[in-house]
């Protein structure tokens, strides 16, 4: 992974946030977290959830990697490629911004 300021990809140096506009809220209606984002509702899953209640857009994909991996004491490169995709798919649904 390497950076690009210009297309937003994302590396190990990106600092992922929520988009402006979007939030990560709890729905007491649905009794679910849920993914607030202009038109739509996203429900992440447990997984999706412990990656988005983690970004403060402080905090590099490194070090959100290296959290998961001493939280769940799990195989880095697994933990990496799953943190990957779920937040590249979140890019391209401009969920997220770098």
């Amino acid at each position: 992974m390497t950076a690009d300021a210009t297309t937003g990809a994302l590396d190990l140096e990106s600092r992922p946030r929520l988009a402006p506009g979007v939030r990560l809220k709890y729905d007491e209606a649905r009794s679910c977290w849920v993914v607030l984002a202009p038109e739509r509702v996203l429900m992440p899953d447990e997984t999706a959830l412990e990656v988005l209640q983690r970004l403060d857009g402080k905090k590099t994909v490194d070090a959100l990697v290296a959290e998961l991996v001493t939280a769940y004491d799990a195989d880095r490169g697994e933990i990496l490629a799953d943190v990957t995709e779920l937040l590249n798919g979140l890019l391209e649904k401009r969920v997220l911004a770098l």
